[in-house]
């Protein structure tokens, strides 16, 4: 992806300029002297199909004992 770096305060004049330029794909990043601070990105375009449910299943797992509390010795960082 293409970036243009652009000055803070150039922004205002040309803000039409630079979201025509997102559009396209460039990446704008936007500094204050030297220092970045913003970049302006295309808005990835929403999928199209719908998600299923159960495509992966045994994918990943869960133990039994997930949800009980930890150990006093692990908040207290002794082993």
């Amino acid at each position: 992806m293409p970036t243009k770096t652009v000055e803070i305060q150039q922004t205002k004049m040309y803000l039409k300029e630079l979201l025509a330029l997102v559009v396209k794909g460039t990446e704008v990043v936007l500094t204050q002297g030297d220092t970045p601070i913003a970049r302006l990105v295309p808005i990835a375009a929403l999928p199209t199909t719908p998600r299923v449910a159960g495509l992966h299943l045994d994918a990943i797992w869960t133990s039994t004992d997930f949800d009980k509390p930890l150990p006093e010795e692990f908040w207290m960082g002794k082993e």
